[in-house]
């Protein structure tokens, strides 16, 4: 990803704000409610100073007591007045940035769901908790009320100078002279804030990860005694946190002194020469006394404006994020004429497939493999020799880098995703389960099955006894990813859900290699129940497993090394397949005899 090292341009406002117009279109006429409000919200902060004017010559000078009365009720009348605009204008813009921002949140998630596997493996949670939900908060919000902010301040700094103008324009040139002046300190700080936001947000990604981390491995880290280690690696996290925000203070916080000491200039400068006007006759001591407090009034938000350009700035570097996220196009895609798969008649046909996840590293190489309708095929060999990886290609979680993938004759990328993954079912080594009910979990395999087919999954996969055991049966809670289950209820569970599914074709990667014997026996008779007339594809590291396979095939590094019967490998002399058999046997008659 592209590093964003753009700084506020007018074009870029322009540009930021064309983008976030589709998401404010639904609620137009809120939102420019809500703006139209700003301009006597921003208007009446000049009336203070217009009725200085008249108390100070008519009441302080004049003497005239009628002037006692109404200018300090009518000053309180409009202060309510404006009070009141104040909060219906925050409240109509914050709702219309909550509904812009959970707008953008929806299609953000809908665009994350979209991206294929590949994605997910090269990016962390942090990264995505941070993209896809914290920018838009900052995006989204941040933007309208900085538009609020903006039209309320300029409305008002429009009335101020109109009352500058009022009471004389000698002082006002000199006002105006200075606002001018400010405009210099701002280009500096732009240019000094380049990259430091975005390096911030980066960090601030990679500490939601850290946390995610710290959270999903607590385990780990408590019967490795890793809390020193994580505690270090936290600190480097937030001490660069912290230099990142040190850095945008000391490139962004002397702005508001220095605006503060030409402002004090300014006022200098007005003071000494109205105090001149006033003694020639020019000005009246109420012209200068309402000059100032509408002066004060203008300068005054100002002296943070450095607070806000960087609001503004972090808000910008949001939508500009964002639009990044929506400009990625994931690498596997349906075809705009792809085909609807209904049914696998004939079966799946690899052709000299090739893959690689890494450019110039190939894990998959030239295998050619036939499943037929109805038939058990077993994919077995070594760790890391590619059995997964082949698994995985069927239901295009990746597409391959050359050859070819066939069902029923159909390449497999000629198919849309939908239709081909609602033909498979597939049980992990390590399944996900979801927080929530055992039947909301079982559900996910088909949403619209009945209680009476989940109990039926439930019975094939040797769950039923357990649940119906349980105080809440069905309805229990298993907790964040399943966590009051045993491994092998885990897997029953994930069994249940591929039985609901009752798909064609069934792929079973490991899915009994993480379990003890006992859980594994269990397991291994839901196995064979779910794999009943269903076209099934094994990678299985426990050979045991697969001997009743109507094929094995042996892959090894990438290469199909054997294929045949579990009869016809073991008769092979110096077989890949009997040399690990053999292995296995040997191993496992110890492990009994060590029992004994």
């Amino acid at each position: 990803m592209k590093k964003i090292k753009k700084v506020i341009t007018t074009n870029q406002f322009v540009i930021n704000y064309r983008r976030m117009l589709p998401y404010a279109k639904p609620y137009w006429k809120r939102a420019v409610f809500g703006l139209l409000l700003t301009i006597p919200v921003g208007s009446l902060d000049a009336v203070i100073a217009v009725f200085l004017k008249p108390y100070m010559d008519n009441v302080m000078v004049a003497k005239d007591a009628k002037y006692t009365y109404y200018i300090p009720f009518a000053i309180v009348g409009f202060t309510m007045l404006k009070g009141c605009l104040a909060y219906l204008s925050t409240y109509i813009n914050t709702w219309v940035g909550c509904k812009i921002t959970m707008d953008l949140k929806k299609k953000l998630y809908a665009k994350l769901l979209d991206m294929d596997i590949g994605y997910f493996d090269k990016t962390s949670s942090g990264h995505i908790l941070f993209r896809y939900c914290q920018d838009a908060d900052m995006a989204a919000s941040g933007l309208i009320m900085n538009l609020k902010s903006f039209f309320s301040k300029f409305f008002s700094s429009l009335a101020l100078i109109g009352v500058l103008l009022w009471n004389s324009w000698q002082l006002s040139i000199i006002a105006i002279g200075v606002l001018v002046v400010l405009v210099f300190p701002i280009q500096i700080v732009r240019k000094k804030m380049k990259g430091v936001a975005t390096k911030t947000a980066n960090i601030l990604a990679v500490v939601n990860t850290n946390y995610n981390e710290s959270f999903a491995g607590n385990r780990l880290v408590t019967s490795y005694n890793l809390q020193q280690y994580q505690k270090q690696k936290t600190k480097n996290i937030l001490e660069e946190v912290f230099g990142l925000q040190m850095k945008m203070v000391q490139y962004t916080n002397w702005l508001s002194p220095v605006m503060q000491i030409i402002i004090s200039f300014g006022l200098a400068t007005v003071i000494g020469y109205g105090s001149i006007l006033i003694v020639n006759g020019t000005i009246t001591s109420g012209n200068f006394v309402s000059f100032i407090a509408a002066l004060l009034m203008l300068y005054t938000p100002l002296k943070t404006i450095g607070d806000k350009f960087v609001s503004v700035q972090y808000s910008f570097l949001a939508i500009e994020r964002i639009w990044e996220l929506f400009e990625l196009n994931p690498d596997v895609k349906d075809k705009p004429n792809a085909k609807e798969l209904t049914k696998v008649k004939k079966g799946i046909k690899l052709e000299q497939i090739r893959f690689e996840y890494v450019p110039g590293v190939e894990v998959v190489k030239g295998i050619d493999l036939e499943v037929k309708v109805g038939q058990m095929v077993a994919i077995v060999g070594n760790s890391g020799g590619g059995k997964t990886t082949i698994a995985h290609l069927i239901p295009r979680f990746y597409d391959v880098t050359s050859g070819t993938i066939r069902i029923d004759g159909h390449d497999i990328r000629d198919l849309t995703q939908h239709s081909l993954r609602a033909n498979i079912a597939t049980v992990f080594q390590d399944n996900f389960l979801f927080v929530g009910t055992i039947k909301q979990n079982v559900l996910l395999g088909r949403p619209d099955a009945t209680d009476e087919e989940v109990k039926e999954a439930l019975k094939h996969a040797y769950l039923e006894k357990f649940v119906d055991s349980l105080p809440n049966g069905l309805d229990t809670e298993i907790g964040e990813r399943g966590i009051i289950l045993s491994g092998g209820q885990k897997q029953r569970l994930a069994i249940a859900r591929a039985f609901i599914r009752n798909a064609s074709v069934l792929i079973l990667d490991e899915a009994t290699s993480a379990l003890d014997n006992k859980a594994e026996k269990v397991v291994q008779k839901a196995l064979d129940d779910l794999m009943k007339n269903k076209t099934v594809l094994v990678v299985a590291h426990r050979l045991s497993t697969v001997v009743n396979a109507d094929k094995i095939v042996v892959i090894e590094q990438g290469e199909l090394l054997e294929e045949g019967s579990h009869e016809e490998l073991l008769a092979k002399e110096s077989g890949t397949y009997k040399m690990l058999y053999e292995t296995q046997f040997a191993v496992k008659t110890r492990k009994e005899n060590e029992d004994k």
